[in-house]
């Protein structure tokens, strides 16, 4: 049968001019959202008091990240229950990508355990980025304390059972865990002291309010030649870079106090996987900068990266450890 020639590129004519009245498709409309993000700043909460460990990478970051992407990064402290209110804040926000979270072991793996209702769900409401960075706490005395060394603090404990105070940054913060697992490897018992952040329970035991408390190491390492503490111990399998004369608790005869925290980046789950893509890319890009590692791991940082899936993964992973830890230890709130 023979084909109508004309007729044929009429009706592929109309045909073209059809589709190019339908909308974009899903993967074009989302190549075309992320090449448009971010149109305005972008925030990136913190859910910690300002001045701290946490507050101190955030601020790094978002400089860097606001240049690269363009807008300003405004860094918002929102503390609280253990870093709960900022997290379930950023968990609420539209899944735009505008709202970024500074998260850590401690909120989104310690935290499921302790609290009935923290208001969001790590897993279901949040959307991993990269990890950023991950540290060791250190245990620190006042140096008004008879204590210069581990072994000089285990004997203390031994005489006075639950009668020596130190303090954290919380309940079931990385700092009140590593004072949890030297008790246990030490065989001593100490008597907890929890407060709303890291800034006040330093300023507590420089001031001698209360004789120790184990601590993130960036937030000491300017303090290493201090009048006001002493640095006995890292909870690392061995010596930081940034604090060389500071030995490891297995250096000081208790093997097995090992206590790192990691950090990262997360968005609302259900961002177009093209932003969280977009933004991967370019936070990566800055934490595998070499000028910007130097600063940070000159403070006591360990800075990582990663990709969104990895990210994931040791979070679901750490949220069963973490759980199985608590448990052990028989940690609840006060």
């Amino acid at each position: 049968m023979a084909v109508n020639g004309s007729g044929s590129r009429r009706r592929f004519a109309f045909a073209a001019a059809l589709l190019s009245c339908l909308p974009l498709s899903p993967l074009s409309a989302l190549a075309d959202e992320a090449q448009d993000y971010p149109k305005k700043p972008v925030s990136l909460v913190v859910p910690y008091p300002a001045g701290g460990v946490a507050d101190q990478f955030a601020r790094s970051m978002a400089s860097e990240l606001g240049k690269r992407l363009g807008q300003s990064v405004i860094v918002e402290n929102r503390p609280g229950a253990n870093g709960n209110i900022g997290s379930a804040l950023v968990a609420k926000q539209a899944a735009d990508g505008y709202t970024l979270l500074l998260g850590s072991t401690s909120t989104l793996a310690v935290n499921p355990h302790l609290y009935k209702n923290m208001g969001y769900d790590p897993v279901k409401d949040l959307q991993p980025i990269t990890l950023t960075h991950q540290m060791p706490n250190v245990l620190i005395v006042n140096t008004g304390t008879p204590y210069h060394s581990v072994a000089d603090v285990v004997a203390a404990a031994k005489k006075a059972p639950g009668q020596i105070a130190f303090g954290s940054a919380g309940n079931g913060n990385s700092m009140h865990l590593a004072g949890v697992l030297f008790q246990k490897q030490a065989g001593i018992e100490l008597m907890h002291v929890p407060y709303q952040g890291a800034p006040p329970a330093l300023t507590d035991v420089m001031g001698g309010a209360i004789p120790m408390m184990f601590i993130n190491l960036p937030a000491i390492v300017g303090y290493q030649k201090s009048d006001k503490i002493r640095i006995l111990a890292v909870t690392d399998t061995k010596r930081a870079n940034s604090a060389p004369g500071v030995p490891t608790f297995s250096e000081e005869g208790v093997d097995g106090v090992v206590s790192r925290v990691w950090n990262g980046l997360l968005v609302r789950q259900g961002t177009p996987g093209a932003i969280v893509k977009k933004l991967n890319t370019e936070i990566v890009a800055i934490l595998t900068d070499p000028a910007f590692r130097k600063t940070l791991e000159a403070q006591g940082y360990e800075v990582l990266s990663s990709s969104p899936q990895e990210f994931s993964d040791l979070l679901n992973k750490d949220l069963k450890a973490m759980g199985e830890l608590l448990e052990a230890a028989n940690i609840k709130l006060d």
